[in-house]
């Protein structure tokens, strides 16, 4: 379905908000219920997201924790990063029954 400018308003709240101008862009993607899909249902997108997600994490994690023993690493990569690959997982490489 095509977006109908005609019918667009921008609503503007507070008293001393000015009235910007905004532009509508086209995307290659669509975000639908969290997951980057785009016209083809490609979800490269959503797992590079995923992937830069969890190397970010992963990035805080060497650099605030002193102790980089196995023992403490684990339960932490386990409980901050590895959802966010799990959920990517789902949409990569969905099970079939």
């Amino acid at each position: 379905m095509k977006f109908n400018k005609n019918k667009f308003q921008i609503l503007h709240l507070g008293q001393s908000n000015p009235g910007y101008t905004y532009k509508l862009e086209s995307s290659p993607t669509e975000r639908d219920l969290g997951v980057w899909v785009d016209g083809k249902l490609n979800m490269s997108q959503q797992c590079a997201l995923a992937a830069k997600k969890s190397n970010c994490i992963l990035g805080c994690i060497k650099h605030s924790i002193a102790s980089q023993s196995r023992e403490v690493i684990v339960p932490l990569y386990t409980a901050l990063v590895w959802p966010h690959l799990k959920y990517c997982v789902q949409f990569w490489a969905p099970v079939r029954d």
